[in-house]
C-alpha cells in the first residue's frame, strides 16, 4: 500500500473516531509526564512549541493553557478544526511535509503518531520535525511499541471507517533510529494492559 492510500485511509479512520476521542481521558502516566516536559520547556525558557498529530487538541489545550505559544498539524481536517474550535493554532498537513520554515520552534511534542508512518519513511519524518525545530531543542515522543517489534499492522476499522496502519517497533529498534538525530535524555516504557507497551522518550536535537 502507497503513503498516500495510507495517509487517506488514516484520515478516513480518525475522522470518524473524532468524537469518541474528544471525550476519552489520556492515561495518567502521559498526562504526568507531560506535566513534567512542560516544567522543563519553562525552566529552559522555552515559549513555541509544535505538536505532531495533534488531534482534537487534548494536550494542545493543556500546552496553550500552560502558557506556551502553540501549533498543532493533523493529517485530519476535522482534527485540525475541532483544535481551532478550541482557539488553539493548527494546520492540516503531514509529518513528511511540514509547512514551516527552518528552525521555527523551541519544542516539539508528538503522541501516537509516528506509529503510523512506514519504517521505510520513518527518517524523513523525523528529518523534517528536527528542521522545524531551533537546534538543542528537546522533543517529546511517545509511541505503542512492544519488546521485539512486528512487521506491518493494519488494524480493521471498528466501525470508523477504514482500518489503521501501524509499524510497531522494539525498544532497541526505536533508539536507534532516535540516536541518529540527537541524545535520548529520558525513556521510559509503561503497560497499560495492552499487548503493546508504551514509549516514551525526550530527544534532545543535536545542535547543529
Amino acid at each position: 500500500m502507497s503513503r498516500a492510500d495510507r495517509e487517506h485511509d488514516l484520515v478516513a479512520y480518525y475522522t470518524g473516531e473524532l468524537h469518541a476521542r474528544v471525550d476519552r481521558e489520556l492515561a495518567e502516566p502521559r498526562v504526568a509526564r507531560r506535566s513534567a516536559y512542560l516544567d522543563q520547556l519553562r525552566v529552559e525558557s522555552r515559549r513555541t512549541v509544535v505538536e505532531i498529530g495533534s488531534g482534537p487538541g487534548r494536550d494542545g489545550e493543556a500546552i496553550a493553557a500552560a502558557g506556551f505559544d502553540y501549533t498543532g498539524v493533523d493529517l485530519s481536517p476535522a482534527s485540525v478544526e475541532a483544535c481551532r474550535a478550541l482557539g488553539l493554532r493548527a494546520e492540516v498537513a503531514s509529518v513528511l511535509e511540514l509547512p514551516f520554515s527552518d528552525s521555527t520552534f523551541d519544542a516539539g511534542w508528538t503522541m501516537s503518531t509516528l506509529l503510523h508512518v512506514a519504517d521505510e519513511d520513518l527518517d524523513q519524518a523525523l528529518r523534517e520535525i528536527v528542521r522545524v525545530l531551533r537546534p538543542g531543542a528537546p522533543l517529546a515522543i511517545g509511541l505503542w511499541g512492544d519488546l521485539n517489534g512486528s512487521e506491518h499492522v493494519w488494524e480493521d476499522g471498528k466501525g470508523y471507517g477504514p482500518g489503521r496502519f501501524f509499524s510497531i517497533r522494539s525498544d532497541d529498534g526505536l533508539r536507534s533510529v532516535l540516536d541518529r538525530y540527537g541524545e535520548v535524555e529520558q525513556w521510559a516504557t509503561w503497560d497499560e494492559d495492552r499487548v503493546m507497551h508504551y514509549q516514551w522518550a525526550v530527544l534532545r536535537v543535536s545542535a547543529s
